[in-house]
């Protein structure tokens, strides 16, 4: 990986440079004034539960939990390959009899 691509990827992650070591010890106030307003848009407390939806939220989480769709996906593979078992099978029969 590049490391420019690196730093693009990174760059969310790292916050605003407000706080810069200048405008915490520097003597203008406006600068310090920067800093106490980006912080004071903050959310306070604790991040808002996140709605879950999909075919998780639906299927496996909350009250209507069951395994149903997971017996579902079981079946549709089986008999897919059965299926496809059963085909190929038929296409050795056609020319090959036992």
């Amino acid at each position: 990986m590049h490391a420019s691509v690196a730093r693009r990827t990174l760059g969310t992650l790292i916050p605003p440079k407000v706080a810069t070591p200048a405008a915490v010890t520097g003597g203008t106030g406006a600068a310090m004034a920067r800093v106490v307003d980006f912080y004071s848009k903050l959310p306070k407390g604790p991040a808002p539960a996140a709605a879950s939806t999909g075919l998780k939220a639906r299927f496996f989480d909350g009250k209507n939990a069951s395994g149903g769709p997971l017996v579902v996906a079981m079946l549709t593979l089986f008999g897919f390959g059965y299926t496809i078992d059963y085909n190929m099978h038929l296409k050795h029969h056609k020319n090959h009899h036992h």
